[in-house]
């Protein structure tokens, strides 16, 4: 199958047709600026589903909507404003967002008073909106954008005040929007009187339609009544969760429970994890590169969540990828499927209208690791050679069939992947890395062994391969580190040894593996991975609280992980007394699922030992399962715990293992309430 033009070229040079096979009109205007992908060369059955998705002129958002919505950045803080609202239209435009795709500017909670007037009407906020809503609608579509508002589908709307909801107004409501000249309505779940979902959210779809304007309408349910299955037709979007949170616990979260809903997802109807997060600080860049990879191949709407006037740099950087963005506004409108998913590697894989694949490479875990499948596993025939394109370096190899990365901690190496006639033209795809990561204690010497493959057909020459740490540490090859010819196929391992300064503090240290190599036509090619060292204290000899020793790693749901406190979900240090069933503790940790904590204990440890359950802080809610692993080996577990069981007794044979990982997950009913201590938490070595 020949290679499709449209995506070989450089970024911001796609040909712009704003997809205009999809009709003219849309209520979504379809993503404006979008790059349409052409249909050239895929298999037949590809071009079918392809065409038929475009060819729904009257149905809205064929492609995921894309724009701002004001409530991760500001909440309902003084500085959401008019003058906020029209600031960030102006951004759309300066920066070029909306050359990009992004269209919808939307506003949030808080926009209103607490009560209507004397008519039943919905009254602006004076101080916020003092000209209004309609001058801030009319303004943004000056701008050439469209503009959004919100309510709820109860008597409230979610905000600790409570604005009015528009359950028992919602066609006097629409009827309002739409005078104003809203374009997209985010509907929330708050305060719904326990009326049913379908009806609540069907009611409101009947009275935008019958405004006779087109609105786009976002249903906010939080996949409480698994709205996947029946509100396609009633919105054109659906929230599969709860809401997200600026950190990484969080946004994975919320990735792993839209991730299994592919089936549901498509032209006209999308899964919604909720918004964006990238750039407002609570991550770092590689992670805001996952949770935009991740929300583009999962086909989700992509509403920007952070003030773009304070936004760094990078943040920009991240959003106006065009070439990510055209996985997410692709036509064919397929949400990506897991191939597979195994000790936190992850591929993911969506089908694309031109027949190509967009597949991604996901690290879960804190250490670097090597993440691979084939062109065959995500789902393309069989080929003499494909072209590889990645979406963050902008650069084409090719492959004789493998796609493999050496991976960051909570990175994403997104690629592009189709059968390529003209593969031989092309530079082979070099993978070089070190899998994981090492733990040693100070003064001592630790052993990597370094992976260099050229997953291509043609050889590259002069490869080389050099391993730095940090500044006193030293670094030698065990074996070779290079060699004169790497042909299509062949692997170089390479083994080092680095010996870590006798005064090095506990903690994670970064070392740096460089390769270079000549291409087959005589370009030098260099470039870097991440390896890391885990240093670490083993435990003393006796009996010792692991709340007293430095984990090796944590992760948390919510919050960090607690030292002697219960988790509070918000800073270090403002939980409460660890208490299970009116029974306290000094000792022990707090944490909220899912989570993991991860203790180095070098094969001299034999049993870890605990009190386990949910802390009365939740309540009569939430529901929890504790394990305890050695060396990534299931040892001992609770089975689900709810609220009204008193402490449990957690107790694993933990002898020759050289970690130990504590676990937490939800009980099958979500994370929320899930506070669950480890109290009294031992280890004998």
């Amino acid at each position: 199958m020949p290679h499709t033009p449209g995506w070989r070229t450089r970024p911001g040079s796609f040909v712009r047709t704003a997809l205009a096979t999809l009709g003219a009109g849309l209520l979504c205007a379809t993503a404006l600026g979008s790059p349409a992908l052409a249909t050239t060369g895929a298999p037949e059955e590809t071009r079918t589903s392809a065409a038929s998705s475009t060819a729904r002129d009257d149905q809205p958002a064929l492609t995921p909507p894309m724009g701002f919505n004001n409530w991760n950045s500001t909440h309902c803080r003084a500085e959401f404003d008019e003058e906020m609202v029209k600031g960030m239209a102006d951004l759309f435009v300066q920066k070029g967002l909306k050359d990009v795709g992004y269209e919808y500017i939307n506003l949030d909670d808080c926009w209103a008073l607490p009560e209507r007037d004397a008519a039943g009407k919905l009254v602006p906020d004076p101080a916020r909106f003092p000209h209004g809503i309609k001058a801030v609608a009319d303004y943004v579509h000056t701008k050439g954008l469209k503009f959004g508002i919100y309510t709820s589908a109860g008597t409230k709307t979610c905000s600790d005040i409570g604005f009015p909801g528009a359950l028992g107004h919602e066609f006097s409501d629409a009827q309002q929007f739409a005078d104003w000249g809203v374009d997209y309505l985010k509907y929330d779940n708050c305060n719904n009187q326990g009326v049913d979902a379908k009806q609540r959210y069907t009611t409101m779809r009947d009275a935008l339609k019958a405004t006779g304007r087109p609105i786009l309408y976002s249903i906010c349910e939080w996949g409480e009544n698994k709205p996947w299955e029946w509100a396609r037709g009633v919105g054109q979007s659906w929230r599969t969760t709860g809401d997200i949170s600026d950190s990484w616990d969080s946004m994975l979260s919320i990735m792993k429970k839209n991730l299994p809903l592919d089936e549901y997802a498509g032209p006209g109807g999308w899964n919604d994890p909720d918004m964006l997060e990238v750039g407002n600080g609570g991550m770092t860049d590689t992670e805001y590169r996952t949770h935009f990879s991740m929300w583009s191949v999962m086909a989700a709407p992509l509403l920007i969540g952070s003030d773009l006037r304070s936004a760094p740099r990078s943040a920009f950087d991240i959003l106006s990828n065009e070439e990510v963005i055209a996985v997410d506004q692709d036509v064919l409108g397929k949400q990506g499927g897991v191939v597979s998913s195994e000790n936190g590697r992850w591929v993911v894989a969506k089908q694309l209208a031109d027949g190509s694949r967009a597949v991604a490479l996901f690290n879960e875990s804190n250490t670097p690791q090597r993440i691979s499948t084939t062109t065959s596993a995500v789902g393309l025939p069989h080929a003499a050679g494909y072209r590889v394109r990645d979406l963050w370096q902008h650069r084409d190899t090719h492959t004789a069939g493998r796609i493999s990365a050496t991976v960051p901690a909570h990175g994403t190496v997104l690629v592009r992947v189709s059968p390529d006639r003209d593969w031989a033209a092309l530079p082979p795809a070099v993978d070089s890395g070190v899998d994981g990561s090492a733990i040693a204690e100070a003064g001592n010497e630790v052993r990597l062994t370094a992976v260099t493959e050229n997953l291509g057909r043609r050889p590259v020459r002069s490869l080389s391969t050099d391993l730095t740490g940090p500044e006193g540490w030293r670094v030698q090859a065990d074996s070779r580190p290079g060699t004169r010819l790497l042909n299509g196929g062949a692997t170089l391992r390479t083994t080092w040894r680095a010996t870590v300064p006798e005064a090095t503090e506990p903690g994670t240290y970064d070392l740096e593996l460089t390769t270079k190599y000549r291409e087959p036509s005589g370009q030098q090619v260099s470039s870097t991975s991440p390896v890391q060292v885990r240093v670490s204290v083993a435990p003393g000899g006796g009996t010792t609280y692991l709340s007293d020793l430095t984990p090796l790693a944590t992760a948390n749901g919510w919050g960090p992980v607690e030292k002697n406190l219960s988790n509070g979900e918000s800073a270090a240090g403002d939980g409460k007394t660890l208490t299970i069933g009116g029974r306290t503790w000094a000792k022990g940790l707090g944490v909220h699922a899912a989570s993991s904590v991860e203790y180095y204990t070098a094969g001299r440890c034999e049993r870890i030992t605990a009190l386990v359950g949910l802390d009365d802080e939740t309540g009569e809610r939430g529901t929890v399962t504790f394990e305890i692993r050695a060396d990534g080996e299931p040892k001992a577990s609770t089975g689900v715990l709810g609220n009204s069981q008193d402490a449990q007794e957690l107790a694993a044979d933990v002898s020759g293992a050289e970690t130990v990982t504590l676990t937490v997950t939800d009980g099958g009913d979500g994370i929320d309430f899930d506070h669950a201590d480890w109290a009294d938490l031992k280890v004998t070595c």
